[in-house]
């Protein structure tokens, strides 16, 4: 993997970890390395994307456990790990 897409994983990893001082300091990795800010910006949306939908299944499975749950069909509208609404083995 070359420098530039291993600054942008750790980028996203900082993101859907909420580590800020992480964030920050990948982020001057990827100006000083000169990677483009619209490059850094997809890193940070998919990896809030991938935040929400693990977030999403988190609180169905707590609802679930708690005897809450919202129906199958609620469910099935719940957004996976990458966006979309079908499950996958990081959000089902």
């Amino acid at each position: 993997m070359d420098e530039p897409t291993k600054i942008l994983v750790c980028v996203g990893a900082a993101v859907a970890a909420n580590c800020v001082p992480c964030f920050r300091h990948y982020h001057g990795k990827a100006q000083a390395a000169g990677i483009d800010p619209a490059e850094v910006r997809e890193a940070v949306m998919m990896a809030s994307q991938v935040k929400t939908g693990a977030h999403a299944a988190l609180m169905g499975a707590i609802e679930s456990a708690m005897g809450e749950g919202r129906g199958a069909a609620a469910r099935a509208e719940t957004p996976s790990c990458c966006g979309g609404s079908t499950p996958t083995a990081c959000g089902s």
